[in-house]
């Protein structure tokens, strides 16, 4: 064809678009303008606080998984029992994932340089982190993304993941506490000088304590874990750098709604669970935890269990703390006991779960989740507040206390082996 009647043809189909009102890439940028200014779609119509199943399957004994257990059994009500709400993702083929039970939707990968690897490069300080969304970040045509306060960052956890070591240094085999067919995981840079285990993941939530610097709240998908984490390197200079997953819709996602029944008994209608007002006044074994519970009756019903850590989880009040307010982390609509503490002080008791936090040491499944409803304490010369109230961890299920009076681990970590009973039951 003739250059001059090939620029005109083009110059022909040109002037015909200008004149029907369209430009060569409007329809594109039609469709990301939309996406922005109607920010609700691709989003199910979830309100509320549903609660997110643990994924734990198996079954467990004071020490390794076991059998089934069926009512009469000596592990029976164990979170294997009651698996609550089956995990959905939606893989969106754009880089998110939409979770069909809470109906929030998340960044697909801890790769934020989209380089195909996920490496310490893909970590930010805190305030990067919150810089982030303040400064209008748009990704995969949303600009109304947030960093995610604790609850909604744990809705992902899974209890099907094992527990690695902290001195661990290879990857082959290890099963994190999400879940890694959808989301795209990697466990911390070995090649950079981190650990397998560095992947905290931060949120919104701060702890403040007269002791210990800030702490900001976050969730470890390699050790299964909430702890109080400091914005300063603890392996050398400068801020600590976080992973993170950015989040959007579900406002109303990790926001309680009580309403204390007056007859010993506290509904919260966000999540359908109904809790006992007060605790079992005792510390004891994470079996006769699991016995207490089933056994018990309370205004009438029958059917209380010992909740799974993401339930118990869920009551928690990250605005209250033994070190702000002289108060355990949980709306006063709730009666917690007071405890003396590793340090001789008055405190509130940490909270056994149904489920078992599994290892890929030779302990296996010899230790339960519990919360930590008053100071979470460990012995760095003298017992300090180091993770924070409302952190999430777990202990043996049997031992004596008295082996672990200078605390266990790098950060000397609590171990009391006997724990508190809250107990919980679906609202009919």
């Amino acid at each position: 064809m003739n250059k001059s009647i090939f620029k005109l043809s083009l110059l022909t189909v040109f002037l015909a678009f200008q004149f029907l009102g369209f430009t060569a890439c409007s329809k594109e940028d039609e469709t990301e303008e939309e996406i922005i200014e109607n920010p609700i779609e691709n989003l199910p119509d979830i309100s509320g606080y549903p609660i997110v199943g643990t994924n734990q399957t198996t079954f467990f004994n004071n020490s390794q998984s076991t059998t089934l257990q069926v009512e009469g059994s000596d592990f029976y009500g164990q979170n294997a029992n009651y698996l609550g709400n089956t995990p959905s993702y939606t893989d969106n083929n754009d880089g998110t994932v939409t979770d069909n039970v809470t109906g929030l939707m998340w960044q697909q990968s801890f790769d934020h340089n989209e380089d195909g690897t996920i490496d310490v490069n893909d970590k930010l300080t805190y305030n990067e982190i919150l810089a982030l969304v303040e400064n209008g970040f748009t990704y995969a045509g949303y600009s109304d993304w947030r960093v995610p306060t604790i609850k909604e960052m744990y809705s992902l956890i899974l209890y099907s993941g094992k527990d690695i070591a902290p001195e661990s240094t290879s990857g082959t085999g290890l099963t994190p506490f999400i879940d890694n067919n959808t989301f795209e995981f990697a466990y911390g840079d070995v090649s950079a000088g981190e650990r397998l285990i560095d992947m905290q993941c931060a949120t919104t939530n701060i702890y403040v304590s007269k002791e210990v610097e800030t702490l900001v709240f976050g969730v470890n998908f390699a050790d299964g874990r909430i702890k109080g984490y400091g914005t300063r390197n603890p392996h050398g200079s400068g801020d600590k750098a976080f992973n993170y997953l950015l989040v959007r819709g579900n406002a109303t996602y990790g926001q309680n709604d009580y309403t204390d029944n007056g007859d010993g008994t506290v509904t919260d209608k966000a999540t359908g669970l109904m809790w006992a007002t007060a605790d079992n006044t005792e510390a004891i074994l994470w079996q006769d935890a699991l016995k207490y519970a089933e056994n018990s009756e309370l205004a009438g019903h029958t059917d209380w269990r010992l909740p799974d850590a993401k339930e118990l989880q869920s009551i928690v009040d990250y605005n209250r703390s033994p070190a702000t307010d002289n108060s355990a982390s949980i709306d006063p609509v709730f009666e917690c006991t007071t405890i003396i503490n590793e340090r001789e002080e008055e405190d509130f008791p940490w909270y056994w779960s149904s489920t078992t936090h599994e290892s890929m040491a030779n302990k296996g499944g010899g230790n339960a989740v519990y919360v930590a409803f008053g100071r979470s304490l460990g012995n760095m010369n003298g017992w300090i507040d180091i993770h924070g109230a409302g952190s999430q961890r777990s202990d043996p299920k049997t031992g004596d206390p008295a082996d672990y009076e200078e605390g266990f681990g790098p950060q000397g970590d609590a171990i009391r082996i006997y724990n508190y009973v809250r107990l919980v039951r679906n609202v009919e």
